[in-house]
């Protein structure tokens, strides 16, 4: 049996780490799966039957390897829609995302004709210093035309060491020749929160959560409040509409910033002694001030989890649509230079006992915007509820399976409506009976 384990001990002394897209729950294998019985041999020669008159009769040459990863992720993906096998690179991307930080230019980007097209170039970046400014073109990476390769291969070869020089020749509008510009790399951090100041209220956008979404959470929380005035501010809206999710840890501890006590959320395997539950610490960020939640279609998992543990403690107001309803544990498990498989070993479960899968959390107010006319009928998520295959939710409240909704953010603040909404409430210019929420055992003051 692989015993429990922290991230951090497994990788050095396992070589195979449990983490999750929403944690580090320790995988463990008990001694009944190992045992197969006859039959499960059976099943394997017949694979193993199957795989050498493919060999022996496809009517090309086959890849061996290629052959055996396929069927590898074939069986992983008949479980659940996100059961998959990663290779070697996908697994190396995985980690880049979910650490938050790489060695780059420092620049977002996108495909145009064949091209790559600087969408915007990140502040204090390498890109940024050098000159490089959206709407940039670029044609060539170290001398190699960039027409023929994909986006991917393209960001891969930008991507490398930190304090190596790239040159990327550049095609500027207004500009009659293309130039090089030579940059050194750098340790870019990937920004999974921003922030700004709704004048008497601090707006907090999560995007993902990765290694760094606590502490810039925490950063956010801290400027607008100086910013603004501790005494001048009404209160948070925390934005998290089509977040997919991330790391459990820092689900935990973005809820843990708004909470005094109690369960954020638990998670629960197969097996019973498997069932872990996280408790808040105490200490708000917010010094008691009113949240927002906002949430729609693209909200997802760890998105799902902080939306859920301030509905049921009534710290915060969720307003928006029904979230994606993606309440699984996905755990990474690295197989060497082989990559990894993504499994899914747990479902999770809100502090009141609650699971969210193929469900969503319902939103305390719930706000449609108002959808450009290209984009009615094309802006919903079909949800968790929606995909081949999925695991199916339990029916602990005697609910159907339904989950996603509306998707659609606006680019323009003015034309958001429910960020309008969330606002007015914070100010007072609108009323809601569901905010603020009441906490449970406080007393109510009549007026």
């Amino acid at each position: 049996m692989i015993r429990k384990a922290s991230l951090l001990l497994a990788g050095a002394l396992l070589g195979a780490v449990a983490v999750t897209t929403l944690s580090q729950v320790p995988l463990r294998v008990s001694h009944e799966a190992i045992a197969a019985p006859s039959d499960t041999y059976r099943q394997l020669n017949l694979f193993g039957d199957v795989f050498e008159r493919v060999r022996s009769d496809y009517v090309e040459v086959p890849d061996d390897a290629e052959l055996i990863e396929s069927a590898i992720n074939g069986m992983l993906t008949s479980l659940d829609p996100h059961s998959s096998y990663m290779s070697p690179k996908s697994f190396r991307d995985m980690q880049v995302q979910t650490r938050g930080e790489f060695g780059g230019l420092g620049i977002e980007v996108t495909m145009e004709e064949g091209l790559v097209k600087v969408v915007s170039p990140i502040d204090d970046t390498p890109a940024a210093r050098a000159g490089v400014l959206s709407g940039d073109l670029i044609t060539y990476i170290d001398g190699e035309q960039v027409q023929g390769l994909t986006l991917n291969e393209a960001v891969e070869r930008m991507r490398g060491p930190v304090d190596t020089e790239i040159v990327v020749t550049i095609r500027r509008e207004g500009v009659d020749r293309p130039f090089d510009i030579t940059i050194t790399r750098d340790v870019i951090r990937i920004r999974s929160v921003r922030w700004r100041e709704e004048q008497d209220v601090g707006y907090i956008r999560v995007t993902q959560f990765n290694e760094q979404t606590f502490d810039g959470l925490k950063q956010g929380i801290e400027e607008t409040t100086a910013n603004i005035g501790e005494d001048n501010i009404r209160g948070y809206v925390i934005d998290l509409r089509n977040n997919p999710g991330g790391l459990l840890d820092q689900a935990i501890a973005v809820s843990d910033a708004f909470l005094q006590r109690g369960e954020i959320v638990s998670t629960r395997g197969r097996n019973a002694d498997e069932t872990q539950r996280y408790n808040a610490r105490g200490g708000d960020l917010a010094d008691g001030k009113p949240v927002i939640v906002l949430v729609n279609g693209g909200s997802a998992s760890a998105s799902e989890i902080v939306a859920g543990a301030l509905q049921d403690h009534r710290r915060a107001t969720i307003l928006g649509t029904r979230s994606f309803g993606k309440g699984s544990v996905q755990t990474i498990i690295p197989l060497g230079a082989n990559g990894a498989i993504r499994l899914t070993t747990a479902r999770y479960y809100t502090p009141s006992g609650t699971s969210i899968q193929a469900k969503g959390i319902t939103p305390d107010i719930e706000v449609l915007q108002d959808l450009p006319d290209e984009l009615k009928g094309r802006a919903e998520t079909r949800g968790e509820a929606g995909l081949r295959g999925h695991l199916e939710g339990e029916d602990n409240e005697g609910g159907v399976e339904e989950s996603g909704s509306q998707a659609y953010v606006p680019s323009n603040p003015e034309e958001d409506t429910q960020l309008k909404l969330a606002l007015d409430l914070l100010r007072g210019v609108q009323v809601n009976s569901a905010f603020p929420p009441i906490s449970e055992g406080a007393q109510t003051v009549p007026n």
